[in-house]
């Protein structure tokens, strides 16, 4: 028989899964996200999530608390009598009370290839990390983070040049398909659920604004695991002069520079080193692919020299 499942998600990570649980048949009693955010030029629009924009669009019933630790809001949640709780990227902490609702418990769709990053920033954090693989995995929630047993996982290879919006878009799909096979086996009680390692566990902090900037000092392979693994978002940036005024540039595609050594440019960090936009780096160098100037779009990087004046000898900082 179909399960009545709550959903809990909040970004456009989440939408898919969702969309996959109500495809599949499953009665969704409940769709939990984060309460719309200040958004517009002014901050003033109040703007859904997009996770409730697809269940409306759906007309499955939303709820939007700002916390779920008062007994209230427990009280409603359990007054649901689901099966299974559903959660992928809701991004509010789920008391035992929570937990323990459902029937069936609470599982969760993760990002990595638990326990390696534990957290926020799964992907961004292993693809900076220069990781080569990655992956989803359903597990059932437990109070600890991230720390629950593992009942379905596939993986995914990191390519040498996949940005964390690459991976994040190939992740999303998988994940769905991966939830939508783990409530099945649900339905026919032949999911089983593993102890996750002891070993390796590492934790993938949230991206803060302060390790964005580019550091050129770090070797060709940091500069570019860094640069794609903040990529699109919040994006990794450095500074040149354009035209003689010094403009912030988003760094978001990149991909390392092939036999071209220092002594050939400048030999300085950050130089650049040829009209193709390569920049030295402490050791080997990084070609830029695709740059976004402030207020602009992203443009590939020979449509951005067509407009800005980037010659050898140049330097970013």
């Amino acid at each position: 028989m179909p399960l009545r499942v709550i959903f809990m998600g909040t970004p456009e990570f989440s939408v898919p899964t969702l969309r996959a649980i109500a495809e599949a048949g499953h009665e969704v009693s409940a769709v939990y996200t984060q309460p719309p955010r200040a958004a517009g030029r002014r901050g003033l629009e109040l703007t859904p999530s997009p996770v409730q924009r697809e269940a409306e669009r759906l007309g499955i019933a939303v709820r939007t608390p700002a916390s779920l630790k008062g007994e209230a809001e427990q009280a409603a949640f359990s007054a649901l009598r689901a099966d299974i709780a559903v959660v992928v990227a809701y991004g509010l902490l789920l008391p035992k009370a929570i937990l323990d609702a459902p029937r069936l418990g609470c599982i969760n769709g993760h990002a990595s290839l638990l326990p390696r990053w534990r957290g926020a920033a799964p992907i961004q954090r292993a693809i900076m990390a220069g990781d080569l693989e990655s992956g989803m995995m359903v597990m059932r929630m437990e109070e600890g983070l991230d720390t629950g047993p593992v009942g379905l996982l596939e993986k995914c290879a990191i390519d040498p040049d996949i940005t964390a919006g690459d991976l994040h878009d190939r992740l999303m799909s998988v994940g769905a398909a991966l939830m939508v096979e783990a409530l099945a086996r649900l339905e026919g009680n032949i999911l089983t659920f593993t102890a996750q390692a002891a070993e390796g566990v590492t934790y993938a902090r949230k991206i803060d604004k302060s390790e964005t900037r580019v550091d050129w000092t770090r070797p060709a392979a940091e500069v570019h695991n860094h640069l794609r693994g903040l990529s699109p978002f919040p994006g990794a940036w450095s500074e040149i002069d354009i035209g003689g005024r010094v403009e912030r540039l988003k760094l978001l595609r990149s991909t390392l520079s092939e036999g071209l050594s220092l002594s050939e440019g400048s030999g300085e960090s950050g130089g650049i080193l040829d009209d193709r936009l390569t920049v030295a780096c402490g050791a080997g160098a990084i070609r830029l692919v695709e740059v976004q100037r402030a207020g602009g779009k992203p443009a590939a990087a020979s449509e951005f020299l067509r407009g800005a004046k980037i010659v050898k000898g140049m330097k970013f900082s």
